[in-house]
């Protein structure tokens, strides 16, 4: 990507650096675009009624979303590769909200269909072009902005969800997904407030990675490692209603648990950049999936209560990984190509996502729901060598 704009030509007049008027571009597109993804699964009710969906029917509808941002990682990035990282962000949320308005209109089926559609195209921009901006603004010390990029997610997914889910017994459905539009519009005009743009990259971030001596094979590594913590994270979500439930708990004390662990992610993400600073990034990785791999298996032997007391921690280190291995990215991405790293990278993260429940719930369905939570710890337990692996690569 050219990078035409050297940080002494960005306005100053909003009184913040330029490299915090970035950070905070990618963090507000970030925030937005996960909490459009986690706040569908709030309508998914009432689409299923509206429209005389089956489960599978609606699995379906659900994925017109998911698998178009996921697929769309790399054809999105390398289309987009000649724009500025300022009008790529502004470029994601506007189709992802035009989306959302062709959802919000009276268009039936199809249309709800062509707007998810849409709205994931959108989506689909945002990750590697986001992480770009934070990348080629902090250079070398990207790795803690990174883990602040990557929690600024987590606030759109806790804020988005709960606010659908309030509004809609109270609105129709069309009104609320018109209002996520025009949410999306808001951002947008903040994001020309901020004129972000790319801050030149030291030299030692432009190096490609050929030279270092990494190579694609670290990258690999890298990339089934975040694959791996994905399918971990979704396992484990999977099945923590069915352990609360076997444990006594009710669907609050359900709700319950999900909030311990999710506030634990959240810290997770804001903190674990910072161990990746303190232990080195393999140090980092093999404490936190260690740590998960055994809270896991403790989940499954402790009552409810202290369950409820190991879930923050859990989410810690459950969530905590990830923004580790953002931070990574630049690093390795083959030939020195941060953008196309980060959108290989999220194309990975994204694709086990998708798949990882259905493969633990078929193991599930094959054994026991104990089978099925251990399945989960060895994931995390796997990572442990992978890193191990991966340092190899980092140390030539």
């Amino acid at each position: 990507m050219q990078m035409t704009t050297t940080a002494e030509s960005v306005p100053q007049t909003a009184g913040l650096p330029t490299k915090s008027r970035n950070l905070i571009a990618a963090c507000l597109a970030h925030a937005l675009h996960d909490g459009y993804t986690d706040g569908l699964y709030a309508f998914l009710p009432v689409w299923q009624a509206q429209f005389g969906l089956s489960y599978a029917a609606l699995a379906m509808v659900r994925a017109l979303y998911y698998a178009t941002m996921g697929g769309l990682q790399m054809p999105a990035n390398k289309l987009l590769s000649g724009l500025s990282p300022r009008a790529a962000l502004v470029l994601s949320t506007l189709v992802a909200a035009t989306g959302f308005v062709i959802m919000a209109l009276p268009l039936g089926f199809p249309g709800l269909c062509v707007g998810l559609v849409l709205a994931g195209a959108g989506s689909s921009i945002q990750h590697p072009r986001g992480s770009l901006l934070v990348t080629e603004t902090y250079a070398d010390a990207a790795r803690r902005p990174l883990g602040i990029y990557n929690f600024s997610g987590d606030l759109g997914k806790a804020t988005v969800p709960a606010a659908v889910a309030l509004l809609l017994p109270v609105i129709a459905w069309r009104p609320v997904v018109g209002m996520m539009a025009l949410l999306g519009l808001g951002v947008c005009v903040a994001l020309l407030a901020l004129r972000p743009q790319a801050a030149p990259a030291s030299p030692a971030m432009a190096k490609p990675a050929a030279q270092t001596g990494v190579g694609h094979s670290g990258f690999a590594w890298l990339m089934t490692i975040g694959a791996f913590d994905t399918a971990t994270r979704m396992g484990f979500l999977l099945f923590l209603p069915f352990l609360i439930h076997a444990r006594g708990g009710g669907s609050a004390t359900v709700g319950l648990a999900l909030a311990l662990l999710f506030l634990g992610g959240a810290l997770g993400k804001a903190t674990c950049g910072w161990l990746g600073e303190r232990l080195g990034v393999i140090g980092a990785v093999v404490a936190t999936e260690s740590a998960t791999a055994l809270l896991i298996v403790a989940a499954l032997f402790t009552p409810l209560w202290p369950t409820l007391v190991l879930l923050p921690l859990l989410g810690i280190v459950l969530n905590g990984t990830s923004s580790v291995l953002y931070g990574t990215v630049p690093e390795l991405a083959p030939a020195g190509d941060t953008g196309r790293g980060f959108a290989l990278f999220y194309t990975g993260v994204i694709g086990s996502g998708g798949l990882a429940p259905i493969a633990y719930g078929a193991i599930a369905d094959h054994s026991s729901q104990t089978i099925g939570i251990l399945a989960a710890a060895a994931t995390a337990a796997l990572i442990v060598p992978m890193a191990l692996r991966l340092g190899r690569s980092l140390a030539h």
